[in-house]
């Protein structure tokens, strides 16, 4: 699990095709001074398992699903990349739960300026549109952003300062590709609404207040939560 605050940024250091994945090493400083071999690491939102480590890179291996889902395969030698230890138990979660496990890939649309922040637009495949709700968490190349808005299959978050340096935001270009992993409790609310009991689900479904600020405490005792 990872909270999608970026520790580092490091860097692609050698690519090895292995069968349909890669043996990927990276170069890097700050995640590399306790990491072990067996150890979880988000790289550009993607948890990947340590195969080897020292104290200047790591090693891990994207297999088949992995270059399917994210965009691992297109990682060149030379480019940088957003890099999060797993969370310890104990330690804050200052941004959103994140597993490491990409949904899909999103286009950034547009990157616009702004006079504290910038703005960054990104496309996703229309099937995922139900887990984006305004100002939602939705994790984007492994950091924990918020979407400011959202229209159909289209979000943009605003990236304040300190994420947008500290993080490969600011070398996004409209057109490129980004890994993206919707928020874990929507997607558990509604695997939990859809099986089962359907009949309860539908229920539920079909007596959802229609007003804003209508879930009250006698609602939900009708629908059995109380």
């Amino acid at each position: 699990m990872f909270t999608g605050l970026i520790e580092e940024v490091g860097t692609i250091r050698s690519l090895r095709p292995q069968g349909q994945g890669f043996r990927i090493s990276i170069a890097a400083k700050v995640v590399t001074q306790d990491l072990k071999i067996d150890d979880s690491v988000s790289i550009n939102g993607a948890c990947q398992t340590v195969v080897r480590c020292d104290g200047t890179s790591f090693d891990v291996e994207a297999v088949e699903e992995t270059i399917l889902k994210t965009t691992l395969g297109a990682f060149q030698t030379g480019r940088r990349v957003n890099l999060e230890r797993a969370l310890q138990i104990g330690a804050r979660l200052g941004g959103h739960i994140v597993q490491g496990h990409v949904d899909t890939r999103g286009t950034v649309r547009a990157i616009q300026k702004q006079s504290t922040s910038w703005l960054l637009t990104v496309d996703f495949p229309g099937e995922f549109a139900r887990y984006v709700v305004p100002v939602g968490s939705i994790c984007i190349d492994g950091v924990s952003l918020t979407a400011a808005r959202v229209e159909q299959n289209t979000l943009t978050v605003a990236v304040i300062p300190h994420t947008w340096s500290h993080t490969t935001l600011h070398e996004c270009s409209s057109g490129g590709a980004v890994n993206l992993e919707f928020d874990i409790i929507g997607k558990y609310i509604e695997r939990l609404l859809l099986s089962g009991n359907a009949d309860h689900a539908h229920h539920i479904s079909r007596n959802l207040p229609q007003k804003a600020g209508g879930m009250t405490e006698e609602w939900l005792t009708t629908m059995g939560f109380g």
